[in-house]
Protein backbone atom coordinates (compact mmCIF):
# COMPACT_ATOMS: atom_id res chain seq x y z
CA UNK A 1 0.00 0.00 0.00
CA UNK A 2 1.14 3.28 -0.89
CA UNK A 3 -0.40 5.36 2.46
CA UNK A 4 -0.39 8.83 2.31
CA UNK A 5 -1.61 10.98 5.53
CA UNK A 6 -2.76 14.41 4.40
CA UNK A 7 -4.31 17.58 6.50
CA UNK A 8 -6.45 20.00 5.57
CA UNK A 9 -8.29 23.12 7.43
CA UNK A 10 -10.45 24.97 8.63
CA UNK A 11 -9.15 28.75 9.28
CA UNK A 12 -10.87 31.46 10.89
CA UNK A 13 -9.00 34.69 8.94
CA UNK A 14 -9.38 38.03 9.15
CA UNK A 15 -8.88 40.69 5.92
CA UNK A 16 -5.59 42.88 6.13
CA UNK A 17 -4.80 41.13 9.68
CA UNK A 18 -1.32 39.56 8.71
CA UNK A 19 -0.10 38.91 11.73
CA UNK A 20 -3.29 36.82 13.31
CA UNK A 21 -3.79 35.13 9.45
CA UNK A 22 -0.19 33.82 9.50
CA UNK A 23 -0.64 32.68 13.21
CA UNK A 24 -2.99 30.51 12.07
CA UNK A 25 -1.25 29.28 9.14
CA UNK A 26 1.88 28.42 11.67
CA UNK A 27 -0.79 26.78 14.03
CA UNK A 28 -2.39 24.58 11.44
CA UNK A 29 0.71 23.14 9.47
CA UNK A 30 2.63 22.49 13.01
CA UNK A 31 -0.53 20.55 13.85
CA UNK A 32 -0.75 18.88 10.55
CA UNK A 33 3.11 17.74 11.13
CA UNK A 34 2.32 16.69 14.82
CA UNK A 35 -0.46 14.44 12.79
CA UNK A 36 2.49 13.17 10.46
CA UNK A 37 0.73 14.27 7.79
CA UNK A 38 2.76 15.06 4.40
CA UNK A 39 0.74 17.40 2.63
CA UNK A 40 -0.82 20.39 3.99
CA UNK A 41 -3.89 22.28 2.12
CA UNK A 42 -5.01 25.57 3.34
CA UNK A 43 -8.01 28.27 2.26
CA UNK A 44 -8.00 30.36 -0.66
CA UNK A 45 -6.33 33.95 0.01
CA UNK A 46 -5.70 32.86 3.36
CA UNK A 47 -2.54 34.85 3.85
CA UNK A 48 -4.74 38.40 3.18
CA UNK A 49 -7.91 37.18 3.96
CA UNK A 50 -10.84 36.40 1.40
CA UNK A 51 -12.56 39.58 2.00
CA UNK A 52 -10.31 42.19 1.38
CA UNK A 53 -12.45 44.04 -1.32
CA UNK A 54 -10.26 47.11 -2.92
CA UNK A 55 -7.22 46.42 -0.84
CA UNK A 56 -6.52 43.82 -2.87
CA UNK A 57 -5.81 46.94 -5.71
CA UNK A 58 -2.83 48.20 -3.32
CA UNK A 59 0.54 46.80 -4.23
CA UNK A 60 1.32 46.96 -0.38
CA UNK A 61 -1.45 44.00 -0.16
CA UNK A 62 0.39 41.49 -2.28
CA UNK A 63 4.06 42.89 -0.90
CA UNK A 64 2.78 42.13 2.53
CA UNK A 65 1.62 38.85 1.60
CA UNK A 66 5.47 38.17 0.38
CA UNK A 67 6.41 39.06 3.31
CA UNK A 68 4.07 36.41 5.29
CA UNK A 69 5.13 33.81 3.09
CA UNK A 70 8.57 34.90 3.42
CA UNK A 71 8.40 34.08 7.21
CA UNK A 72 6.74 31.07 6.74
CA UNK A 73 9.46 29.30 4.80
CA UNK A 74 12.55 31.19 7.03
CA UNK A 75 11.29 28.44 9.93
CA UNK A 76 11.75 25.04 9.01
CA UNK A 77 7.45 24.54 9.16
CA UNK A 78 7.22 23.31 5.67
CA UNK A 79 10.23 20.87 6.21
CA UNK A 80 9.38 16.98 5.13
CA UNK A 81 5.74 18.41 4.14
CA UNK A 82 4.01 19.85 1.06
CA UNK A 83 1.92 22.96 2.12
CA UNK A 84 -0.51 24.31 -0.15
CA UNK A 85 -0.87 28.18 0.84
CA UNK A 86 -3.20 30.79 -0.87
CA UNK A 87 -2.14 34.27 -1.41
CA UNK A 88 -2.38 37.09 -4.16
CA UNK A 89 -0.04 37.10 -6.93
CA UNK A 90 0.92 39.73 -9.38
CA UNK A 91 2.39 38.78 -12.72
CA UNK A 92 3.30 41.08 -15.77
CA UNK A 93 0.68 43.75 -13.98
CA UNK A 94 -1.97 41.31 -13.66
CA UNK A 95 -3.30 40.07 -10.37
CA UNK A 96 -4.05 36.31 -9.96
CA UNK A 97 -5.79 34.55 -7.44
CA UNK A 98 -3.60 31.99 -6.78
CA UNK A 99 -2.09 28.68 -5.03
CA UNK A 100 1.58 28.38 -3.76
CA UNK A 101 2.75 24.75 -3.05
CA UNK A 102 5.75 24.75 -0.57
CA UNK A 103 8.12 22.14 0.24
CA UNK A 104 11.49 21.96 2.33
CA UNK A 105 11.62 25.82 2.53
CA UNK A 106 11.30 26.61 -1.33
CA UNK A 107 8.25 27.21 -3.80
CA UNK A 108 7.45 24.34 -6.02
CA UNK A 109 4.70 25.68 -8.09
CA UNK A 110 2.60 29.09 -8.17
CA UNK A 111 -1.12 27.95 -9.72
CA UNK A 112 -3.31 30.52 -10.51
CA UNK A 113 -7.24 30.65 -10.42
CA UNK A 114 -8.80 29.36 -13.92
CA UNK A 115 -12.51 30.24 -13.26
CA UNK A 116 -13.06 33.45 -10.86
CA UNK A 117 -16.89 34.01 -8.54
CA UNK A 118 -18.19 36.36 -10.10
CA UNK A 119 -22.22 36.41 -8.96
CA UNK A 120 -24.02 36.17 -6.52
CA UNK A 121 -22.00 37.67 -3.40
CA UNK A 122 -18.61 37.40 -5.44
CA UNK A 123 -17.19 40.16 -7.17
CA UNK A 124 -13.67 38.41 -8.05
CA UNK A 125 -13.09 39.84 -11.55
CA UNK A 126 -12.96 43.57 -10.20
CA UNK A 127 -9.75 42.34 -8.36
CA UNK A 128 -8.46 39.28 -10.25
CA UNK A 129 -8.08 38.21 -13.69
CA UNK A 130 -8.21 34.10 -14.52
CA UNK A 131 -5.36 32.29 -15.61
CA UNK A 132 -6.31 32.01 -19.27
CA UNK A 133 -3.62 29.72 -20.58
CA UNK A 134 -5.15 26.21 -19.92
CA UNK A 135 -1.98 23.34 -19.32
CA UNK A 136 0.76 25.67 -19.88
CA UNK A 137 3.49 27.06 -17.38
CA UNK A 138 5.56 29.43 -17.47
CA UNK A 139 8.69 31.34 -15.71
CA UNK A 140 7.85 33.28 -12.60
CA UNK A 141 10.29 35.74 -11.31
CA UNK A 142 10.11 35.89 -7.32
CA UNK A 143 10.08 39.57 -5.45
CA UNK A 144 13.44 40.04 -4.08
CA UNK A 145 11.99 40.17 -0.77
CA UNK A 146 11.20 36.49 -1.01
CA UNK A 147 14.12 35.21 -3.97
CA UNK A 148 17.04 36.46 -1.68
CA UNK A 149 15.65 34.68 1.34
CA UNK A 150 14.63 31.44 0.06
CA UNK A 151 17.91 31.00 -2.51
CA UNK A 152 14.96 31.00 -5.23
CA UNK A 153 14.82 33.35 -8.13
CA UNK A 154 12.43 31.41 -10.67
CA UNK A 155 9.43 29.00 -10.08
CA UNK A 156 6.81 27.71 -12.39
CA UNK A 157 3.53 29.65 -13.10
CA UNK A 158 0.45 28.45 -14.64
CA UNK A 159 -1.63 25.16 -14.70
CA UNK A 160 0.37 22.27 -14.49
CA UNK A 161 0.73 19.71 -11.62
CA UNK A 162 3.60 18.26 -9.59
CA UNK A 163 4.74 14.75 -10.01
CA UNK A 164 6.57 13.16 -6.89
CA UNK A 165 8.29 10.31 -7.13
CA UNK A 166 5.55 8.26 -5.48
CA UNK A 167 2.08 10.29 -6.70
CA UNK A 168 0.77 13.19 -8.49
CA UNK A 169 -0.96 16.25 -6.75
CA UNK A 170 -2.50 19.19 -8.51
CA UNK A 171 -4.91 22.08 -7.35
CA UNK A 172 -8.34 23.35 -7.88
CA UNK A 173 -9.23 26.70 -6.35
CA UNK A 174 -13.69 27.67 -4.99
CA UNK A 175 -14.97 28.15 -7.86
CA UNK A 176 -13.86 25.58 -10.27
CA UNK A 177 -15.24 22.72 -8.23
CA UNK A 178 -18.73 24.10 -9.47
CA UNK A 179 -17.93 24.36 -12.81
CA UNK A 180 -18.81 22.40 -15.90
CA UNK A 181 -15.05 22.09 -16.90
CA UNK A 182 -14.01 20.78 -13.84
CA UNK A 183 -10.13 21.03 -13.76
CA UNK A 184 -9.98 17.68 -12.08
CA UNK A 185 -11.68 15.94 -13.99
CA UNK A 186 -9.08 16.97 -16.84
CA UNK A 187 -5.73 16.22 -14.33
CA UNK A 188 -7.69 12.47 -13.08
CA UNK A 189 -7.19 11.56 -17.06
CA UNK A 190 -3.78 12.84 -16.81
CA UNK A 191 -2.43 10.46 -13.85
CA UNK A 192 -2.79 12.91 -10.92
CA UNK A 193 -4.17 11.27 -8.04
CA UNK A 194 -4.42 13.70 -5.44
CA UNK A 195 -6.34 17.15 -5.60
CA UNK A 196 -6.35 19.94 -3.79
CA UNK A 197 -8.98 22.76 -3.14
CA UNK A 198 -8.27 25.72 -1.05
CA UNK A 199 -11.68 27.76 -0.79
CA UNK A 200 -13.28 30.98 0.36
CA UNK A 201 -16.75 29.71 -0.11
CA UNK A 202 -19.80 31.29 2.37
CA UNK A 203 -22.77 29.77 4.29
CA UNK A 204 -26.02 29.76 1.85
CA UNK A 205 -28.85 27.15 3.06
CA UNK A 206 -28.46 23.66 2.07
CA UNK A 207 -25.12 25.04 -0.08
CA UNK A 208 -22.54 22.35 2.08
CA UNK A 209 -24.61 19.35 0.72
CA UNK A 210 -24.20 21.07 -2.98
CA UNK A 211 -20.52 20.91 -2.01
CA UNK A 212 -20.22 17.57 -0.82
CA UNK A 213 -21.83 16.44 -3.60
CA UNK A 214 -19.73 17.61 -6.27
CA UNK A 215 -16.47 16.62 -4.32
CA UNK A 216 -18.23 13.12 -4.46
CA UNK A 217 -19.04 13.08 -7.13
CA UNK A 218 -16.17 14.34 -8.87
CA UNK A 219 -14.13 11.22 -6.94
CA UNK A 220 -16.77 8.69 -7.70
CA UNK A 221 -16.52 9.30 -11.59
CA UNK A 222 -12.89 9.79 -12.11
CA UNK A 223 -10.90 8.33 -8.54
CA UNK A 224 -8.66 10.23 -6.59
CA UNK A 225 -8.09 11.96 -3.26
CA UNK A 226 -9.59 15.05 -2.69
CA UNK A 227 -8.45 17.25 0.00
CA UNK A 228 -10.93 20.62 0.74
CA UNK A 229 -10.08 23.24 2.75
CA UNK A 230 -12.31 26.24 3.57
CA UNK A 231 -12.07 29.71 5.93
CA UNK A 232 -14.70 29.61 8.55
CA UNK A 233 -15.91 32.74 9.91
CA UNK A 234 -16.78 36.63 9.86
CA UNK A 235 -13.56 38.10 8.13
CA UNK A 236 -14.92 41.38 8.65
CA UNK A 237 -17.52 41.51 6.29
CA UNK A 238 -21.25 40.55 5.76
CA UNK A 239 -20.28 36.27 4.51
CA UNK A 240 -20.20 33.72 6.80
CA UNK A 241 -17.30 31.54 5.71
CA UNK A 242 -18.91 27.83 7.06
CA UNK A 243 -15.54 25.76 6.99
CA UNK A 244 -16.41 22.00 6.64
CA UNK A 245 -12.93 21.07 5.82
CA UNK A 246 -12.74 17.36 4.39
CA UNK A 247 -11.22 14.80 2.29
CA UNK A 248 -12.68 12.34 -0.04
CA UNK A 249 -11.64 9.20 -1.64
CA UNK A 250 -13.58 7.43 -4.83
CA UNK A 251 -16.55 9.38 -3.99
CA UNK A 252 -16.74 8.57 0.04
CA UNK A 253 -16.04 11.22 2.53
CA UNK A 254 -13.37 9.86 4.53
CA UNK A 255 -12.94 13.04 7.17
CA UNK A 256 -15.19 15.72 7.97
CA UNK A 257 -14.56 19.46 9.92
CA UNK A 258 -16.80 21.03 11.56
CA UNK A 259 -19.44 23.64 9.80
CA UNK A 260 -19.87 26.38 12.71
CA UNK A 261 -17.29 26.56 15.29
CA UNK A 262 -15.65 29.02 16.54
CA UNK A 263 -12.06 27.79 17.21
CA UNK A 264 -9.63 30.23 14.96
CA UNK A 265 -7.65 26.65 13.54
CA UNK A 266 -8.93 23.47 13.05
CA UNK A 267 -7.37 20.58 11.09
CA UNK A 268 -9.02 17.58 9.55
CA UNK A 269 -6.38 14.95 8.75
CA UNK A 270 -7.11 11.14 7.04
CA UNK A 271 -4.65 8.48 6.08
CA UNK A 272 -5.20 7.08 2.40
CA UNK A 273 -4.38 4.78 0.08
CA UNK A 274 -3.18 5.66 -3.44
CA UNK A 275 -3.03 2.10 -4.62
CA UNK A 276 -7.08 1.96 -3.79
CA UNK A 277 -7.02 4.69 -6.03
CA UNK A 278 -4.98 3.34 -9.26
CA UNK A 279 -6.71 -0.10 -8.72
CA UNK A 280 -10.21 1.90 -8.25
CA UNK A 281 -9.79 3.70 -11.66
CA UNK A 282 -8.11 0.59 -13.60
CA UNK A 283 -11.58 -1.20 -13.17
CA UNK A 284 -13.74 1.29 -15.11
CA UNK A 285 -12.98 0.52 -18.96
CA UNK A 286 -14.50 4.34 -20.14
CA UNK A 287 -11.85 6.09 -17.77
CA UNK A 288 -9.20 4.14 -19.23
CA UNK A 289 -10.07 4.77 -22.87
CA UNK A 290 -10.69 8.51 -21.77
CA UNK A 291 -7.44 8.58 -20.42
CA UNK A 292 -5.73 6.92 -23.17
CA UNK A 293 -6.57 9.81 -25.37
CA UNK A 294 -6.54 12.84 -22.93
CA UNK A 295 -4.32 16.16 -23.76
CA UNK A 296 -1.37 15.94 -21.86
CA UNK A 297 -0.91 18.50 -19.24
CA UNK A 298 2.60 19.69 -18.39
CA UNK A 299 3.88 18.80 -14.62
CA UNK A 300 6.74 19.84 -12.72
CA UNK A 301 9.30 17.13 -11.24
CA UNK A 302 10.00 17.02 -7.56
CA UNK A 303 12.79 14.19 -6.01
CA UNK A 304 10.42 13.81 -2.87
CA UNK A 305 8.43 10.64 -1.76
CA UNK A 306 5.10 12.30 0.31
CA UNK A 307 4.55 8.18 0.98
CA UNK A 308 6.62 8.17 4.00
CA UNK A 309 4.31 5.19 5.92
CA UNK A 310 6.28 2.59 7.17
CA UNK A 311 4.47 -1.30 6.30
CA UNK A 312 2.47 -2.13 9.18
CA UNK A 313 -0.14 -4.12 9.06
CA UNK A 314 -2.03 -2.53 12.27
CA UNK A 315 -1.99 0.98 9.99
CA UNK A 316 -5.12 0.90 8.26
CA UNK A 317 -6.55 3.89 6.03
CA UNK A 318 -9.50 5.56 7.35
CA UNK A 319 -12.98 4.03 6.51
CA UNK A 320 -15.72 6.00 5.06
CA UNK A 321 -17.97 8.10 7.48
CA UNK A 322 -21.38 8.91 7.54
CA UNK A 323 -21.73 12.58 6.26
CA UNK A 324 -22.89 15.47 8.83
CA UNK A 325 -25.63 17.59 7.67
CA UNK A 326 -26.82 20.18 10.06
CA UNK A 327 -31.09 20.81 10.13
CA UNK A 328 -31.87 23.47 8.21
CA UNK A 329 -32.96 24.93 11.59
CA UNK A 330 -29.58 24.45 13.25
CA UNK A 331 -27.67 26.78 10.13
CA UNK A 332 -29.96 29.36 10.38
CA UNK A 333 -28.97 29.66 14.35
CA UNK A 334 -25.34 28.67 13.98
CA UNK A 335 -24.31 30.82 11.34
CA UNK A 336 -25.62 34.21 12.07
CA UNK A 337 -24.54 33.59 15.56
CA UNK A 338 -21.13 32.65 14.78
CA UNK A 339 -20.90 35.68 12.20
CA UNK A 340 -21.77 37.57 15.02
CA UNK A 341 -19.45 36.50 17.82
CA UNK A 342 -16.71 36.69 15.22
CA UNK A 343 -17.83 40.52 14.55
CA UNK A 344 -18.19 41.27 18.53
CA UNK A 345 -14.90 40.39 19.47
CA UNK A 346 -13.04 42.39 16.89
CA UNK A 347 -15.46 45.35 16.81
CA UNK A 348 -14.05 46.84 20.41
CA UNK A 349 -17.31 46.58 21.56
CA UNK A 350 -18.79 45.07 24.89
CA UNK A 351 -21.99 43.92 23.79
CA UNK A 352 -25.29 43.80 22.12
CA UNK A 353 -28.26 46.24 22.08
CA UNK A 354 -31.50 45.18 20.52
CA UNK A 355 -34.48 46.76 20.57
CA UNK A 356 -36.85 43.64 21.02
CA UNK A 357 -40.40 44.43 20.00
CA UNK A 358 -42.10 40.65 20.44
CA UNK A 359 -42.80 40.26 17.06
CA UNK A 360 -40.88 37.58 14.73
CA UNK A 361 -38.40 39.95 13.03
CA UNK A 362 -36.34 40.96 16.28
CA UNK A 363 -37.29 37.42 18.35
CA UNK A 364 -35.32 35.69 15.63
CA UNK A 365 -32.41 38.35 16.14
CA UNK A 366 -32.49 37.70 19.71
CA UNK A 367 -32.86 33.96 19.16
CA UNK A 368 -29.66 34.02 17.81
CA UNK A 369 -27.89 36.40 19.90
CA UNK A 370 -28.52 33.62 22.57
CA UNK A 371 -27.54 31.02 20.61
CA UNK A 372 -23.99 32.98 19.93
CA UNK A 373 -23.73 32.68 23.95
CA UNK A 374 -24.32 28.90 23.52
CA UNK A 375 -21.72 28.79 21.68
CA UNK A 376 -19.47 30.68 23.28
CA UNK A 377 -19.66 28.40 26.53
CA UNK A 378 -19.45 25.52 24.48
CA UNK A 379 -16.17 26.32 23.47
CA UNK A 380 -14.71 27.37 26.52
CA UNK A 381 -15.81 24.06 28.30
CA UNK A 382 -13.99 22.45 25.40
CA UNK A 383 -10.84 23.87 26.38
CA UNK A 384 -10.80 26.67 23.70
CA UNK A 385 -8.06 29.88 25.23
CA UNK A 386 -8.78 32.42 22.83
CA UNK A 387 -13.06 32.20 23.41
CA UNK A 388 -12.38 32.20 26.90
CA UNK A 389 -10.10 35.39 26.69
CA UNK A 390 -12.36 37.14 24.27
CA UNK A 391 -15.01 36.57 26.59
CA UNK A 392 -13.31 37.24 29.78
CA UNK A 393 -12.65 40.54 27.91
CA UNK A 394 -15.86 41.57 26.14
CA UNK A 395 -17.79 40.50 29.50
CA UNK A 396 -15.27 42.28 31.61
CA UNK A 397 -15.19 39.80 33.99
CA UNK A 398 -12.27 40.23 36.74
CA UNK A 399 -10.41 38.23 39.86
CA UNK A 400 -10.16 35.15 37.40
CA UNK A 401 -13.50 34.61 36.97
CA UNK A 402 -14.68 33.35 33.54
CA UNK A 403 -18.39 32.56 31.77
CA UNK A 404 -19.66 29.53 32.52
CA UNK A 405 -23.31 29.67 31.72
CA UNK A 406 -24.82 31.56 28.69
CA UNK A 407 -27.53 33.25 30.39
CA UNK A 408 -25.44 34.61 32.89
CA UNK A 409 -22.81 35.47 29.99
CA UNK A 410 -25.57 37.48 28.37
CA UNK A 411 -26.59 39.39 30.89
CA UNK A 412 -22.78 40.69 30.92
CA UNK A 413 -23.22 41.30 26.77
CA UNK A 414 -26.83 41.59 25.64
CA UNK A 415 -29.19 44.35 26.01
CA UNK A 416 -32.98 44.14 25.04
CA UNK A 417 -35.19 47.09 25.29
CA UNK A 418 -38.87 47.26 24.55
CA UNK A 419 -39.79 50.63 23.81
CA UNK A 420 -43.58 50.53 23.69
CA UNK A 421 -46.46 53.36 22.99
CA UNK A 422 -50.23 54.01 23.37
CA UNK A 423 -50.34 51.60 20.44
CA UNK A 424 -48.27 48.64 21.70
CA UNK A 425 -50.49 45.68 22.91
CA UNK A 426 -49.43 44.10 26.62
CA UNK A 427 -49.17 40.68 24.74
CA UNK A 428 -46.17 41.80 22.40
CA UNK A 429 -44.31 43.23 26.35
CA UNK A 430 -44.88 40.53 27.87
CA UNK A 431 -43.59 38.35 24.56
CA UNK A 432 -40.42 40.37 24.75
CA UNK A 433 -39.85 40.29 28.41
CA UNK A 434 -40.65 36.27 28.26
CA UNK A 435 -38.25 35.86 25.71
CA UNK A 436 -35.17 38.26 27.34
CA UNK A 437 -35.54 36.20 30.48
CA UNK A 438 -35.08 32.83 28.71
CA UNK A 439 -32.21 34.03 27.09
CA UNK A 440 -30.70 36.12 30.18
CA UNK A 441 -30.32 39.31 28.31
CA UNK A 442 -30.69 42.45 30.80
CA UNK A 443 -34.01 44.04 29.68
CA UNK A 444 -35.47 46.95 30.36
CA UNK A 445 -39.22 48.40 29.31
CA UNK A 446 -39.29 52.07 27.99
CA UNK A 447 -42.53 54.10 26.89
CA UNK A 448 -41.80 56.61 24.15
CA UNK A 449 -44.88 58.11 24.32
CA UNK A 450 -44.02 61.24 25.72
CA UNK A 451 -40.83 61.81 22.99
CA UNK A 452 -43.61 61.16 20.45
CA UNK A 453 -45.94 63.80 21.89
CA UNK A 454 -43.09 66.08 22.36
CA UNK A 455 -42.14 66.18 18.45
CA UNK A 456 -45.70 66.46 17.54
CA UNK A 457 -46.49 69.37 19.60
CA UNK A 458 -43.09 71.02 17.96
CA UNK A 459 -44.92 70.54 14.48
CA UNK A 460 -48.15 72.18 15.75
CA UNK A 461 -46.56 75.24 16.90
CA UNK A 462 -44.83 75.69 13.87
CA UNK A 463 -47.42 74.90 11.38
CA UNK A 464 -50.47 74.96 13.04
CA UNK A 465 -52.20 71.87 11.86
CA UNK A 466 -52.24 68.11 13.89
CA UNK A 467 -51.87 65.18 11.93
CA UNK A 468 -53.92 62.45 12.43
CA UNK A 469 -53.47 58.25 11.52
CA UNK A 470 -55.61 57.70 8.80
CA UNK A 471 -57.73 55.36 10.75
CA UNK A 472 -58.69 58.91 12.09
CA UNK A 473 -59.29 60.77 9.00
CA UNK A 474 -55.71 61.65 8.40
CA UNK A 475 -53.95 61.42 4.62
CA UNK A 476 -51.42 58.41 3.58
CA UNK A 477 -48.93 61.39 4.45
CA UNK A 478 -50.33 62.02 7.98
CA UNK A 479 -50.15 58.49 8.52
CA UNK A 480 -46.71 57.78 6.85
CA UNK A 481 -45.43 60.39 8.88
CA UNK A 482 -46.46 59.38 12.60
CA UNK A 483 -45.48 56.00 12.02
CA UNK A 484 -41.72 57.08 11.37
CA UNK A 485 -41.96 59.61 14.20
CA UNK A 486 -41.98 56.20 16.26
CA UNK A 487 -39.36 54.56 14.41
CA UNK A 488 -37.09 57.03 14.53
CA UNK A 489 -38.09 58.32 18.18
CA UNK A 490 -36.89 54.16 19.02
CA UNK A 491 -33.66 54.44 16.95
CA UNK A 492 -32.18 57.93 18.55
CA UNK A 493 -33.26 56.06 22.49
CA UNK A 494 -31.29 52.26 20.74
CA UNK A 495 -28.07 54.06 19.76
CA UNK A 496 -28.12 56.41 23.09
CA UNK A 497 -28.60 53.45 25.65
CA UNK A 498 -25.66 51.77 23.53
CA UNK A 499 -23.41 54.30 23.91
CA UNK A 500 -24.64 55.93 27.51
CA UNK A 501 -25.61 52.19 29.37
CA UNK A 502 -22.08 50.55 29.56
CA UNK A 503 -21.15 53.96 31.42
CA UNK A 504 -23.48 53.78 33.36
CA UNK A 505 -22.71 50.53 34.85
CA UNK A 506 -19.24 51.38 34.88
CA UNK A 507 -18.22 49.34 32.28
CA UNK A 508 -16.87 51.54 29.29
CA UNK A 509 -16.80 50.99 25.76
CA UNK A 510 -19.87 50.88 23.56
CA UNK A 511 -22.72 48.55 22.41
CA UNK A 512 -23.53 48.07 19.07
CA UNK A 513 -27.32 47.91 17.75
CA UNK A 514 -28.68 45.02 16.04
CA UNK A 515 -31.73 45.82 13.89
CA UNK A 516 -34.07 43.52 12.11
CA UNK A 517 -36.14 43.02 8.82
CA UNK A 518 -37.86 40.44 6.77
CA UNK A 519 -37.46 38.77 3.56
CA UNK A 520 -40.94 41.34 2.36
CA UNK A 521 -39.13 44.34 3.75
CA UNK A 522 -36.06 43.63 2.17
CA UNK A 523 -37.54 42.92 -1.34
CA UNK A 524 -38.68 46.52 -1.24
CA UNK A 525 -35.74 48.18 0.01
CA UNK A 526 -37.58 49.06 3.39
CA UNK A 527 -35.26 49.59 6.40
CA UNK A 528 -35.39 51.95 9.69
CA UNK A 529 -32.46 50.24 11.34
CA UNK A 530 -34.52 48.49 14.00
CA UNK A 531 -37.14 46.18 14.22
CA UNK A 532 -40.70 47.57 14.12
CA UNK A 533 -43.36 47.51 16.75
CA UNK A 534 -46.84 46.37 15.83
CA UNK A 535 -49.73 48.15 15.99
CA UNK A 536 -53.28 47.83 14.82
CA UNK A 537 -52.65 51.15 13.20
CA UNK A 538 -50.03 49.83 10.75
CA UNK A 539 -50.64 47.34 7.67
CA UNK A 540 -49.88 43.67 9.07
CA UNK A 541 -46.01 42.20 8.44
CA UNK A 542 -46.04 38.90 6.13
CA UNK A 543 -43.02 36.52 4.73
CA UNK A 544 -40.62 34.43 6.81
CA UNK A 545 -38.35 36.44 9.44
CA UNK A 546 -34.92 37.26 7.97
CA UNK A 547 -32.31 38.06 9.68
CA UNK A 548 -30.48 41.58 9.06
CA UNK A 549 -28.16 42.38 11.71
CA UNK A 550 -26.64 45.96 11.42
CA UNK A 551 -23.74 46.37 13.62
CA UNK A 552 -23.22 50.35 14.49
CA UNK A 553 -20.73 51.79 17.18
Amino acid sequence: MRLLKVATCNLNQWAMDFDSNLQHIKASIQKAKASGATVRVGPELEITGYGCEDHFLEPDTITHAWECLKDILAEDLTRGILCNIGMPVELSGVRYNCQVFCLNQKILLIRPKICLANDGNYRELRWFSAWKHRHQLVEYQLPSIIADAVSQKIVPFGDGYLSFIDTNIAAETCEELFTPDAPHIGLALSGVEVFTNGSGSHHQLRKLNTRLELIQSGTYKSGGVYIYSNQQGCDGGRLYYDGCACIAVNGDIVAQGSQFSLHDVEVVTALVDLDAVLSYRGAISSLREQAASASSVPSIRVDFKLCNMKENLRIFPSLPIKVRYHAPEEEIALGPGCWLWDYLRRSGASGYLLPLSGGADSSSVAAIVGCMCQLVINAIAEGDEVVKSDAIRIGQYTNGDFPTDSKEFAKHIFYTVFMGSENSSETTRERAKKLSNEIGSWHLDVKIDTVVSSLISLFCSLTGKTPQYKVDGGTNAENLALQNIQARVRMVIAFLLASLMPWVQTKGSFFLVLGSSNVDEGLRGYLTKLSRYKSNRKCKQTGPAKVSMLGCS
